[in-house]
């Protein structure tokens, strides 16, 4: 078995070094730290270990006994990956950030949140995260494989934090987007709870007016002499008629419209165009495009502040970019800017940027301050977003109470016209 020296911190801050018997290297990884030694250097000796026959014999008959006790939180995980609600992965993000804020290096701060009882679940996931990158695995790939829950634009800006030396940064700002999508959901939720019911109640009136009420006026006008249906409550009950008959058929063909979108929607051919019509969406695009501006406008300035050259940050930049459609557009920036064009005037050429975004960044490029004038348009960009989520958020319940409004007063007019009309018919 190979013999591997070892230099380590252990645990109450001292050096130590020696030599341990591993099989391979990351087994030798998991010996020292179960021993609660940090390693600092570690490899492998040239000589193989002497060891005498009773010694042989010893760890014949102490390693099975071993992995029978072992009862380590790996052990315990359940094969596959792991998922996270949303609550957890903010919590894990806060966690890491605060503790590589403090100054702590990325796997001892995993070792820390491993051993933290109040984490729960968390526990395992960092025990997964800190074998792997123990193993010289980096964080975003690790992330990958253990838990689906990051997604990809998570792994994307970790990576980013990586080569910029900001994961902390990094990871704090993805924090407080996260936090900020969930309470916005959370507000939305709350905010549809009254307009749901109203829709709840006008359907059910409708339907009472539909199948019971205006069938009713309709047979007592029939039956007065000389009544006249009005061709307004006429159209209504051939509609309901057509109801009726094709419901089921009307029904198949939502579902088969809905399934055939969500397929054209998945296909990779077809991303591109959805994410450009998603741009072009009322309300929502204007929502979108902020999120996109807050988000690469944030990452660029904290890679820029922390030493990356401008093309590498924007390739970053790019790459936790989800929408195909802004992709493409960034992909046309880097070609500029790779072929010696200032930032600002390969925005200009690509057409697609708001021209105060690119005064902000062309001053930057003037003071030799370009993180500093990214940072002040992602806070302007965030300023935007607010104003854009409020003003949807003020427009729900508006919108919902003049549609309900124009079902009810519509069926209450067509009833109370039809009543006076067959009062005049008796007269």
């Amino acid at each position: 078995m190979p013999l591997f020296s070892y230099k380590a911190l252990s645990t109450n801050g001292t050096v130590a070094t020696g030599e341990i018997e591993a099989s391979d290297r990351p087994e030798a990884l998991r010996v020292l730290d179960k021993r609660g030694l940090q390693p600092v250097n570690l490899k492998e000796s040239a000589k193989e270990p002497v060891r005498s026959a009773k010694a042989a014999n010893k760890k014949e008959t102490t390693v099975p006994r071993r992995k029978e006790k072992s009862s380590s939180i790996e052990d315990e995980l359940p094969d596959g990956p792991l998922k996270l609600k949303r609550a957890e992965v903010i919590l894990f993000t806060e966690e890491l950030s605060d503790m590589l804020g403090a100054g702590l290096q990325l796997e001892p701060a995993l070792k820390s949140m491993e051993n933290r009882q109040e984490l729960g679940s968390l526990k395992a996931v960092s025990q997964r995260i800190r074998t792997i990158v123990r193993d010289g695995v980096n964080f975003s790939v690790a992330l990958k494989k253990v838990s689906p829950s990051f997604g990809p634009l998570y792994c994307s800006l970790a990576a980013a934090g990586e080569a910029s030396g900001a994961l902390d940064t990094i990871l704090k700002r993805q924090a407080h987007y996260l936090k900020t999508l969930s309470e916005l959901q959370s507000r939305l939720i709350l905010a549809m709870i009254y307009p749901a019911f109203l829709i709840l109640v006008g359907v059910g009136v409708g339907i009472v007016f539909v199948t019971t009420l205006i069938p009713q006026l309709t047979e007592l006008i029939k039956s007065t002499p000389g009544g006249k249906i009005p061709w307004a409550i006429g159209m209504m009950m051939a509609f309901a008629d057509f109801i009726k008959a094709w419901w089921i058929v009307m029904t198949l063909a939502i579902i088969g419209g809905f399934l055939f979108f969500k397929a054209w929607k998945d296909n990779e051919a077809n991303r591109p165009k959805w994410d450009e019509m998603k741009l072009k969406m009322p309300l929502v695009g204007d929502v979108i495009s902020s999120r996109f501006y807050v988000q690469f406008l944030e990452t660029m300035a904290n890679l820029v502040a922390n030493g990356l050259p401008l093309l590498r940050a924007l390739e970053l930049s790019r790459d936790a970019t989800q929408n195909l459609s802004i992709r493409r557009q960034l992909n046309g920036v880097i070609d500029q800017v790779g072929d010696g064009r200032a930032f600002s005037k390969a925005m200009i050429r690509s057409g697609s940027f708001p021209p105060l975004l690119i005064d902000m960044i062309a001053v930057g490029e003037q003071t030799g301050k370009i993180d500093q004038s990214l940072r002040r348009a992602a806070e302007r960009y965030d300023k935007e977003l607010n104003k854009d989520l409020q003003r949807i958020m003020a427009l729900i319940m508006p919108t919902v109470l003049i549609l309900m409004a124009l079902l009810i007063g519509s069926f209450a007019y067509l009833m109370i016209t039809a009543i006076f009309q067959t009062i005049s018919n008796l007269s």
